[in-house]
């Protein structure tokens, strides 16, 4: 009678947990819901007060709320945030074009050239070891390097190959995309890398069998294949380009500027809600560069 009571109970537990429970759509908004609230916070809210400061008012004592379309006019309509939007594209152009270029060779190399899975490992941490520092220290360290009395100037005039120091090479636009494309281009090896790896090897085999030559293989199946990394790594490289200052201040001595380093200034001088409508400004530019990455290729059906 006790056994039977027991189990009487157990499936009376089990009708009642099956009456209680919520249906499978609430159930998968309740597990994201953690997710969600970590993005809300760290990320949206951020990004609301931004948009929200950006429409107040300011002077030399500090910010008021309001709503003001003035920063934006004043952003908008100042030829020298446009010749700054112009010159951060330029670098930022210039830089990912690079860093496209060396990252697509330096993960074909170890994907392809590179037989043994260790040696591949080892030589790809050897290019992750320079991010064990800062990017300041690594930018930086081209100064000595580049700079009028440099290994560079130096080895070239005891080589007899100038008269005297080459004077661009450092402070100037030249030295900007130097630092930049050191500190960005291991953004494009990774997703290159990881994307051809997972090419299935036969398919080069069917290509040379189909009577394709070297280049023909590369530019019909391993290009085309790449292009999901290529993708990923290019919206790196933009938005970090975009969004960086520091480079741009020390490498050009001051004779250069970038949109970032615009808003660092406007911060400097406390003016916040002007630097908050640059920032509006640049998040909507960035967004439309990652949207026509996207646009190109579809990395969702690609991968």
């Amino acid at each position: 009678m006790a056994t039977i009571a027991s189990s009487d109970t157990a499936e009376a537990t089990r009708n009642a947990a099956r009456g209680f429970s919520l249906p499978a759509w609430a159930i998968s908004y309740l597990q994201a819901t953690p997710l969600f609230l970590i993005l809300g916070f760290f990320f949206l809210l951020p990004i609301v007060m931004i948009g929200v400061v950006s429409f107040w008012d300011y002077d030399f004592a500090g910010i008021y709320p309001a709503f003001l379309t003035t920063n934006y006019t004043d952003t908008l309509g100042s030829w020298v945030t446009w010749k700054t939007y112009l010159n951060t594209l330029k670098f930022t152009a210039i830089v990912w074009a690079l860093t496209l270029f060396i990252g697509f060779w330096v993960a074909y190399f170890l994907a392809f050239h590179i037989r043994r899975t260790s040696t591949q490992m080892i030589l790809f941490l050897v290019c992750t070891v320079p991010f064990m520092t800062s990017n300041i220290i690594r930018m930086i360290s081209w100064i000595p390097v580049l700079g009028r009395n440099g290994l560079v100037n130096s080895a070239l005039i005891d080589m007899g190959l100038i008269p005297q120091p080459i004077e661009w090479l450092l402070y100037s636009d030249f030295a900007v995309v130097l630092a930049m494309v050191h500190l960005y281009t291991l953004f494009m090896v990774t997703p290159i890398f990881n994307t051809l790896m997972r090419i299935d090897r036969s398919l080069f085999e069917a290509a040379r069998d189909a009577g394709a030559s070297g280049w023909q293989v590369l530019w019909n199946v391993v290009i085309p294949l790449a292009k999901p990394g290529m993708a990923i790594g290019s919206i790196f490289v933009v938005t970090l380009v975009m969004a960086d200052f520091s480079t741009v201040q020390v490498m050009s001595g001051g004779q250069s500027a970038s949109i970032a380093l615009m808003m660092k200034n406007q911060m400097s001088l406390l003016q916040y809600p002007a630097a908050a409508a640059n920032a509006v400004v640049l998040l909507i530019v960035v967004l439309l560069m990652v949207a026509a990455i996207l646009r190109i290729v579809d990395i969702r059906k690609e991968l």
